[in-house]
C-alpha cells in the first residue's frame, strides 16, 4: 500500500497533467462536431479491425465443423441425384436410368501414393454401414474400392494399386476396358484392352462403365493424355486423372443396397 502511495506522490505532476489532458480531450470532442466524428470514425476503425480479426480466428477453428456440414449436404445431394436418375430416365443424365445407390461422406486420414500397392484409410467403418467392395469417389472422380473394414475405419484399395482392375470406358464411344497402373505417375493411370477400332483422341473423357455392382455408370475418371497400340492390336491409354491422388481429403462411399443379392446370384453354382 505504501508503494502505491509513494508512486502517486512521486508522479503527482505527470498524473495531474494526464488527468487534465483527458478532461480537455473529452470536452473538445463534445464541443466540436468535427473532432467528435473523427474520434468515432477512428474508434469504429479499430473496433472493426478487432472484430474482423476475432471473426477470422473463430472461422478458422470452425472450418472442420463447416466442412463436415458441407460434406453431409453434398452427400444428401448425391443421394437425391441418384434417386432422380432411377425415376427419370433421360438422355441428359449419363447412362439414363441407374440402379439406386446410397452415399456416405468420410474423411481421408491416411493416403499412400508412392508404393506399388497403395491404400487409403478413411474415418468411417462398419458402424456406419460400410462394407467390403464399396466404391469410393470424390466430387472430382474415382478413388478406389474398400477392401477391409473395422468398426470405426475402412481401408480403400486405391486405383494406384497394381492389383486394381476397374471397368472403365471411353465416354463418347462406350468402348470398355480395364484401369490399371504402371506405377510411374500418381496422377496418370492406364486404360487397357480398348480395341483398335475405337475412335479415340487426346482429351477424350474416361468414365466408369457401369458393368459392375460397385460403381454406377458415368463416374468421372479422367481424360486421355496419350495412347499407343499394345498387344493384340488393342490400345493402351494413359489417363490423366481428374483427382489429385496425392492430395485427398473428403470422399464419398457408394453403397449399392442390392450388392449382396447380386453377388449371391452371380456366385450361384450353375450345376444346382
Amino acid at each position: 500500500m505504501q508503494q502505491i502511495i509513494y508512486f502517486f506522490i512521486k508522479n503527482k505532476n505527470f498524473l495531474l497533467f494526464a488527468f487534465l489532458f483527458f478532461i480537455a480531450f473529452i470536452l473538445t470532442i463534445q464541443s466540436h462536431s468535427y473532432h467528435n466524428s473523427k474520434v468515432i470514425s477512428s474508434t469504429n476503425f479499430f473496433s472493426g479491425g478487432i472484430y474482423s480479426t476475432k471473426n477470422d480466428i473463430t472461422t478458422y477453428f470452425d472450418l472442420r465443423e463447416e466442412n463436415n456440414v458441407l460434406l453431409d449436404e453434398n452427400t444428401r445431394l448425391r443421394e437425391q441425384l441418384a434417386t432422380l436418375r432411377t425415376k427419370v430416365p433421360n438422355s441428359t443424365f449419363e447412362g439414363g436410368a441407374l440402379p439406386a445407390f446410397n452415399f456416405t461422406g468420410a474423411r481421408v486420414i491416411n493416403n499412400n501414393y508412392s508404393k506399388t500397392k497403395n491404400q487409403l484409410t478413411i474415418d468411417k467403418g462398419s458402424k456406419d454401414s460400410l462394407g467390403v467392395d464399396m466404391g469410393v469417389i470424390t466430387s472430382k472422380g474415382l478413388v478406389g474400392v474398400i477392401n477391409k473394414v473395422s468398426e470405426n475405419y475402412a481401408r480403400v484399395q486405391s486405383i494406384l494399386n497394381t492389383t486394381s482392375q476397374i471397368n472403365a470406358k471411353l465416354k463418347k464411344s462406350n468402348h470398355i476396358g480395364f484401369l490399371t497402373w504402371n506405377t510411374e505417375d500418381p496422377n496418370v493411370v492406364q486404360l487397357i484392352e480398348i480395341p483398335k477400332l475405337a475412335p479415340i483422341a487426346k482429351g477424350d473423357t474416361i468414365v466408369t462403365s457401369g458393368n459392375s455392382s460397385i460403381f454406377p455408370k458415368g463416374i468421372l475418371i479422367g481424360t486421355v493424355k496419350d495412347f499407343t497400340v499394345g498387344t493384340e492390336d488393342n490400345y493402351t491409354v494413359d489417363v490423366q486423372l481428374f483427382n489429385d491422388m496425392t492430395s485427398l481429403n473428403h470422399v464419398y462411399i457408394i453403397k449399392n443396397p442390392n450388392l449382396e443379392e447380386i453377388e449371391a446370384l452371380e456366385n450361384t453354382d450353375d450345376a444346382e
